[in-house]
């Protein structure tokens, strides 16, 4: 099983063991393409664009949904202009969360959706610490 998988296996379980909604996570590379998705059965099929567009931004601005919603809040025409660029694809809230590799390195990034954008992003963080990376949320 690919890091990818079990990151996704681990979160959807940190989930199930939180008793959230049914979730949706993807996992994108550095470049913003897909790895891996799961979208948890009863989960509302639009979820797919929501997690790809929390791990989307984090991955093209190097900063975690939670940063980019100080951002957004703060000088919501910088996020207005960035979503812009990046075609509407950029969704500004916890649940898109940063993977680090051991030395700090930013190797991908998760995006997780069902829940509260905070509880997204808790779920996210555990399926990544799983496979021993470090989650940035």
């Amino acid at each position: 099983m690919t890091k990818a998988r079990t990151i996704i296996r681990k979160a959807l379980a940190k989930g199930q063991e939180m008793g959230l909604k049914p979730l949706s996570v993807i996992v994108l590379d550095t470049g913003g393409h897909v790895k891996a998705f799961e979208r948890e059965d009863g989960a509302a099929p639009g979820r797919f664009a929501i997690a790809e567009g929390k791990a989307y931004g984090a991955i093209m601005l190097g900063m975690a949904g939670t940063a980019q919603m100080a951002r957004a809040e703060a000088q919501a025409y910088f996020m207005t202009a960035v979503n812009g660029a990046y075609g509407g694809k950029v969704i500004p809230v916890p649940g898109g969360v940063l993977v680090r590799d051991k030395k700090g390195a930013i190797i991908g990034a998760v995006g997780l959706t069902g829940d509260t954008s905070d509880n997204d992003a808790i779920a996210a963080a555990a399926g990544i610490e799983a496979v021993g990376y470090t989650a940035e949320v």
